[in-house]
């Protein structure tokens, strides 16, 4: 039958470019259908995409079995996916599409990006304040930090009290030893990055 023939055209240079499969605004029917076990692939991903990814899917499965699952949530959860990187979503096949959803250019789609600050230098376990030298940028009270470790894996949270040489500031530049409150052990050599919208 001619008339289910699908043909491919190649417009642009790379063909292997799909958007990424995102099932947030339908997790509602993949539980309804019996799935009980989801993987999220996250192998060749930052620590930032697996933390976020994986903490915005349980938001979602929590509203599923606590019947708040809706389209404001996954408004507010494929805002959240697309912080960090991303080459555009789509559904995959599972509504019915019959061809995949190719990404229109090459890299991410991420609305915000990580900007390299410095490193981690010490930290008080007792008042939980970890200390970083500035290496490069700035840093604003109220920015939206990310520090990425081994151990630490990806701690994201917003300076809400920065010191410098322990005295308050509102701004700290290269060169300055910084410190302030964190909700998680952070370890020596640790990376400071800031997030920033594109």
């Amino acid at each position: 039958d001619k008339s289910a023939d699908l043909e491919l055209e190649i417009d642009n240079e790379y063909i292997m470019s799909s958007k990424d499969l995102c099932a947030i605004g339908f997790l509602d029917k993949i539980i309804e259908a019996g799935v009980s076990i989801l993987k999220i692939e996250g192998r060749s991903r930052s620590p930032e995409y697996v933390k976020i990814t994986v903490s915005t899917y349980k938001e979602a499965l929590r509203a599923v079995y606590d019947g708040e699952f809706g389209p404001k949530k996954i408004k507010k959860w494929l805002a959240k996916l697309s912080e960090v990187y991303n080459r555009g979503f789509w559904d995959g096949h599972y509504l019915g599409e019959k061809m995949g959803a190719w990404a229109e250019r090459y890299g991410s789609s991420a609305t915000k990006r990580k900007v390299y600050l410095g490193k981690a230098e010490h930290y008080y376990p007792k008042i939980k304040v970890a200390v970083f030298k500035m290496e490069s940028g700035e840093l604003n009270e109220g920015d939206e930090i990310v520090v990425i470790g081994p151990t630490t894996g990806a701690y994201i949270d917003f300076v809400r009290e920065l010191r410098i040489d322990g005295k308050a500031a509102k701004k700290a530049v290269k060169g300055d030893l910084i410190s302030f409150p964190v909700a998680k052990k952070i370890r020596d050599s640790d990376i400071l990055y800031k997030f920033e919208k594109r």
